[in-house]
């Protein structure tokens, strides 16, 4: 089995100014029915993979592109990106939908996602 990247999303101070710039200028469609405030971006395309603005607080962290990869272990994953230079900014955990997930920080600073799931999205 590959590790692909099913999903990214970005995290933003500004959630509402980012979903008017990417749905005019690409005419991705945007949902805001999420009660933590998360927007799913549906970018139109069966070449493409979909994604999400994450709204955070200036104290949480800083903007930027965050990626989720598909791995069959995640516990495994996460100790050979530790051994490889990453840091654990989430350990593995199990999230209310029953996948795992978890999140590093690669030695060149860039926040990703790792998750075991059958979706594209963790859940």
């Amino acid at each position: 089995m590959g590790n692909p990247v099913t999903h990214w999303q970005i995290l933003t101070t500004q959630p509402q100014r980012l979903q008017q710039f990417y749905t005019k200028l690409f005419d991705w469609r945007s949902g805001d029915d999420n009660a933590l405030g998360y927007q799913a971006i549906d970018t139109g395309h069966a070449d493409g993979i979909d994604g999400g603005l994450w709204p955070i607080a200036p104290n949480e962290g800083r903007p930027m592109v965050q990626l989720f990869v598909r791995v069959d272990d995640v516990a495994t994953h996460v100790a050979k990106a530790v051994a490889l230079g990453a840091t654990v900014v989430i350990p593995p955990q199990v999230l209310p939908g029953g996948d795992e997930m978890a999140v590093v920080v690669d030695p060149d600073g860039l926040p990703f996602a790792m998750f075991r799931g059958r979706g594209s999205v963790p859940n």
